[in-house]
């Protein structure tokens, strides 16, 4: 690693990554300076959450080529990404657990929320049957990168989707093993916790970020996809990071620059009702997977996950330190949600 002043950072990700991919990962991304020179046996909640968020932003970048190819431009210029939030997609069935897991949310509250995060707002998206929850870190809201985490209700699709629907997410299985639950309890109850078990903790959070039920068929596949694209989304690709948001000076002149590139790129520019967040997006890559098909194994192409950028402009007045506006936007978040429509 090119700056030698996170080293306690590095050794987080390393666990989840591997040596060289958690330098290749730190070396792309702005870190918080107040994270610079931390050492000691013990770690703190806001360590962990970029550590996390670095590793999930290195897997992103393995299944969408496009962002990939756009930071290895930002690098080959000698610039690094400034990660704003990762987002994820969630499943609320009307039985209320999602298989083993909490239901919606609430999955992911019990990791986040020990590692500093606290729901800062509470996002209708109608047209798509979903809740968004902007996901904020308490201890450095504007450096560590925020989370979006959307759940889909079942309960308002059809009774034929309802029914698949409870078969697929079902099976959802707990990832969380008694390690990453003690690492998460100190957390929640010290705000920081010992670096071993944090490093040992690591990966099983990574890995909680995926598909944890069990591979649908074709038919169930199809079924979801008819009256949800987002729904047949989580069924292939579950809990992974949907995408990943680069937060840019202009995101207006970034997308005509991609779209010279011949990059595919939202054609318009998604505005919030305050006209202080601007966003747009590549187009979801798409990957190969496997599918049920009675007695065979089938393989199809699907939308995978996407790379979005987004400016912020600054609050008419400071909200507790915070001079960026750092919410979200229904509008703009259902207009990004197409990037995932179709292959």
């Amino acid at each position: 690693m090119s700056d030698e002043g996170f080293r306690q950072l590095e050794s987080l990700v390393c666990c989840a990554l591997g040596a060289a991919a958690a330098r290749e990962a730190l070396d792309t991304l702005v870190l918080p300076e107040a994270l610079r020179d931390n050492d000691g046996p013990t770690v703190s909640r806001a360590a962990c959450a970029m550590a996390l968020n670095a590793a999930l932003f290195h897997g992103l970048l393995e299944r969408a080529p496009t962002g990939a190819a756009y930071v290895d431009a930002v690098r080959a210029d000698g610039g690094k990404i400034l990660l704003d939030h990762g987002a994820i997609r969630t499943v609320t069935l009307p039985s209320g657990p999602t298989g083993a897991l909490p239901a919606g949310h609430l999955a992911f509250a019990r990791i986040l929320g020990p590692l500093g995060y606290e729901v800062a707002g509470i996002y209708p998206l109608e047209r798509l049957m979903m809740t968004g929850r902007g996901y904020r870190h308490r201890d450095l809201p504007q450096d560590v990168p925020q989370f979006f985490v959307s759940e889909l209700h079942v309960e308002r699709f059809s009774p034929a989707f309802q029914a698949v629907a409870e078969h697929v997410f079902g099976s959802t299985r707990d990832p969380l093993d008694e390690t990453a639950v003690a690492a998460l309890d100190q957390l929640a109850h010290e705000g920081a916790c010992e670096l071993e078990l944090a490093r040992k903790a690591l990966p099983t959070l990574v890995a909680a970020f995926g598909r944890w039920h069990d591979v649908p068929s074709l038919l169930a596949y199809q079924a979801l996809l008819a009256e949800s694209p987002e729904a047949a989304w989580i069924a292939t690709e579950g809990f992974a990071f949907n995408h990943a948001t680069d937060r840019v000076a202009d995101v207006d002149s970034l997308s005509e620059a991609q779209r010279r590139l011949g990059r595919p790129i939202k054609p318009a520019v998604e505005r919030s009702a305050s006209g202080r967040v601007r966003q747009t997006a590549f187009k979801a890559d798409p990957v190969e997977r496997e599918f049920h098909d009675g007695a065979r194994t089938v393989h199809r192409l699907v939308p995978g996950s996407f790379y979005e950028f987004i400016t912020r402009e600054l609050l008419d007045q400071p909200q507790d330190g915070v001079t960026l506006d750092l919410a979200f936007d229904s509008a703009n978040a259902q207009g990004i949600f197409k990037m995932t429509a179709t292959v």
